[in-house]
């Protein structure tokens, strides 16, 4: 297996597929790329059959499109699990291409099988009758619990696995993302709002009344509960004396953060996720710790799916050498967090000659190579807890995390790959033992036989 999938990225020469390499009609078709999350949490890969055609002379840069998006997707997000979705809308015989099919059903189940396990699913929309043949060909293909993901839907039931933020009108969804190149489909990440947006005055009307809510219910607590009312004010200081450090945007030592994503220009804190409440525990603010690793000034912005919920402060800004820098998010009126959820947090190094006010921080993204920009994604999680809203608060303060589903499968999926290494290995040494027995056979049969050699020619 190791063989045939050395094999096949040599020859798809998967390792050096890049968007200059690929012909650039094959991203301004739009039939394949990755946007939006099911309701799992898991992204969604799309392929749109009524831009695909058949035709032996592209083939070969198609599945090499294939290759760079799924190749793309693993380096970026470490090989979590992603929703296929087969939208075959407006689809006839001249779309069916069984080898191009079977192609992408191979890179799943041999090539990159992490994608297609546990929850994940190939939602098939719309798929027409007269394919019913040849869907029954795929089938063969597929294993036992690659079959169990199929999920054959139309526009009355998709939204059982996808929400219909995430679908297109003509599916019964209401996400107006349209699919255009350049650039590269990323997410569609844009740029929260932060201290210079539109809303701040409402944002500082709601912490208010938030903590006004807080008091009120505080004034209502039974004496067994005085305890908590007292670390709860210990925790409303913290964010109050956060509130005030929004007026500036000063370097000062990082919080001591369980995980840590340790990149090439910043340090982040947290690594992976976003810790919110929901919304009957209320918490709705999250701190991200930025520290400069290098010699120079780091700028950096941060980006998010969903910039109608989130307010960052600072979303543009830089941090200077050896120097730590918190980033506050906060979620905007009755906005809850999502799983779907994701903020990009982009870095470049800066030349010492650069200012780092905000007409030279917008000249600077537009000049900087995007080789040179380090990328880090980080995911929103929501805590759902039956406990007091005063305790809920105290923990997400600090970004405590608890375990997850996700978490775990993360793990299982290390410990699936690290076994599977470990048996390629004891399969190794069993075959060089092997080799080694026959080795030593064969040098005592020669020595057996030179013995009788000399035997017969003395006698």
């Amino acid at each position: 297996m190791i063989d045939e999938s050395l094999q096949w990225r040599k020859e798809y020469t998967v390792n050096d597929l890049t968007e200059s390499v690929l012909p650039k009609w094959l991203f301004e078709n739009g039939s394949l790329f990755l946007h939006g999350y099911d309701k799992e949490g898991y992204k969604l890969f799309w392929f749109r059959v009524k831009h695909h055609t058949r035709d032996p002379k592209q083939q070969l840069e198609k599945k090499k499109l294939v290759a760079f998006w799924l190749e793309h997707y693993a380096k970026r997000d470490h090989g979590k699990p992603l929703t296929v979705v087969f939208d075959m809308a407006e689809t006839g015989i001249s779309h069916i291409d069984l080898d191009f099919v079977r192609f992408i059903v191979n890179c799943f189940t041999d090539y990159y099988p992490n994608f297609l396990i546990f929850s994940a699913k190939i939602v098939i929309f719309e798929m027409p009758w007269i394919m019913n043949a040849a869907f029954k060909i795929v089938k063969g293909w597929l294993g036992p619990e690659a079959i169990s993901m199929l999920k054959f839907t139309n526009k009355s039931d998709v939204q059982e696995y996808i929400s219909g933020e995430y679908l297109p009108p003509h599916m019964g969804g209401t996400d107006s993302f349209k699919y255009s190149y350049p650039p590269l489909v990323d997410d569609d990440f844009q740029t929260p709002l932060c201290e210079n947006g539109p809303i701040t005055s409402e944002d500082e009307h709601e912490s208010k009344e938030e903590i006004d809510a807080d008091t009120k219910e505080s004034g209502e607590l039974s004496e067994e509960q005085n305890l908590n009312q007292k670390k709860m004010n210990s925790i409303e200081q913290i964010s109050k004396s956060e509130e005030t450090d929004k007026t500036e945007i000063k370097p000062k030592n990082a919080k001591k953060a369980l995980t840590t994503f340790k990149g090439p220009l910043l340090h982040i804190s947290p690594a992976e996720e976003l810790y919110f409440g929901s919304k009957e525990t209320g918490e709705k603010k999250c701190l991200i710790v930025l520290t400069n690793v290098t010699k120079n000034v780091v700028a950096f912005k941060v980006r998010t799916t969903a910039p109608e919920k989130y307010r960052v402060k600072p979303s543009n800004s830089s941090c200077e050498p050896g120097t730590s820098l918190d980033i506050i998010v906060s979620l905007h009126g009755g906005f809850a967090a999502s799983l779907q959820d994701r903020f990009l947090i982009m870095a470049a190094e800066m030349d010492q000659s650069s200012g780092a006010g905000v007409p030279e921080l917008t000249q600077f993204w537009k000049e900087v190579p995007r080789t040179k920009v380090m990328e880090h994604r980080l995911r929103c999680h929501v805590i759902e807890s039956s406990k007091p809203s005063s305790l809920t608060l105290k923990e997400n303060a600090f970004n405590i995390p608890a375990k997850t589903n996700e978490d775990l499968h993360i793990q299982l999926t290390r410990l699936l790959q690290i076994n599977k290494r470990l048996q390629e290995q004891i399969d190794r040494c069993l075959w060089f033992q092997q080799l080694s027995v026959v080795l030593s056979l064969l040098s005592v049969t020669v020595v057996a036989f030179c013995f009788y050699l000399a035997y017969t020619q003395r006698s």
